[in-house]
């Protein structure tokens, strides 16, 4: 029976002072709950309708909008460490914990925000019950070479703030009104990224794969066949290398970036779901059919 959803907006404080703003949806009675961390340029607000889907599957999703995105204070497309995006994660799970206790938490992380929950897991992982990563940003599509790391290396130091990378929103979805819908999107950051911000990316995505050993919780990762913004190979290599016995790999072969914003994203979305339940079903006490 489909949940009524509950939606409300919200903010706090970041520990640096930075006003943070997040997004709940919830059923009356939620079974477990998700923190979700989305990608690059984006905002919390674009998975609207996937936490829909959860919420009718009695999962509460709880959904920041990251420092320097959407409604969230700080400079667009910058940051100067990668901790102001996973303090503000464990800062809304307790939020989160506070309002349901009990409940078992899942962390799930799209593209940069896969990196953000990667990163989450090394220092948190006993927090959350299980973990999904769609699209992650663990490699480049393009490997850069070292000539291009040295400037962008001496650029964050000299100039931290310099823009040096746009996205091409033509490689998040096959489905033209997704792709007008972004492009349109005020909340949608479509300036460039900074100097900073690569580099604190790419010391995420280095510290990710050299500790990833240690990620021993189940772990569920998928991605688009035909990413051209983050690389397949980088989630291979993450379920090569993650410490977890219980550890799943999918990838759809024709898929683009965005795989919940596809034209087979209700498949997407029942394969998510088909496995969180067999996950939390253990978790959760036994309760009688009506």
């Amino acid at each position: 029976m489909t949940q009524a959803v509950l939606s409300r907006e919200g903010r706090f404080r970041a520990d640096d002072g930075k006003e943070i703003f997040y997004r709940c949806w919830a059923p009356p009675e939620p079974r477990a709950v998700i923190l979700l961390a989305h990608g690059l340029a984006e905002h919390s607000g674009r998975y609207a309708g996937f936490a829909d889907f959860l919420v009718a599957a009695g999962i509460a999703v709880y959904a920041p909008d990251h420092p320097g995105h959407g409604r969230s204070a700080g400079m667009r497309g910058h940051i100067a460490h990668f901790s102001e995006f996973t303090g503000a994660i464990l800062q809304l799970a307790e939020i989160a914990r506070q309002e349901h206790p009990a409940r078992p938490l899942v962390l799930f992380g799209h593209s940069m925000g896969g990196l953000i929950a990667a990163d989450l897991l090394l220092q948190q992982q006993s927090a959350f019950v299980a973990a999904v990563l769609t699209g992650a940003a663990i490699q480049s599509p393009q490997r850069p070479s070292r000539i291009a790391l040295s400037i962008n290396k001496l650029l964050s130091a000299i100039a931290p703030r310099s823009g040096v990378l746009r996205l091409n929103a033509s490689g998040i979805s096959r489905d033209p009104q997704v792709v007008s819908d972004y492009e349109n999107d005020p909340l949608v950051y479509r300036g460039k990224a900074t100097s900073g911000f690569v580099a604190a990316m790419i010391a995420a995505m280095r510290r990710v794969i050299e500790n990833a050993a240690s990620i021993r919780l189940p772990i569920l990762i998928m991605h688009g066949g035909v990413d051209s913004l983050t690389a397949v190979a980088g989630s291979k290599l993450l379920y090569d290398t993650v410490g977890s016995r219980d550890k799943n790999l999918v990838i759809y072969e024709d898929l683009y970036h965005e795989i919940l914003n596809e034209p087979e994203r209700k498949k997407v979305m029942g394969d998510i779901l088909q496995w969180l339940d067999s996950r939390l079903k253990p978790l959760l006490p036994n309760r009688k059919e009506p």
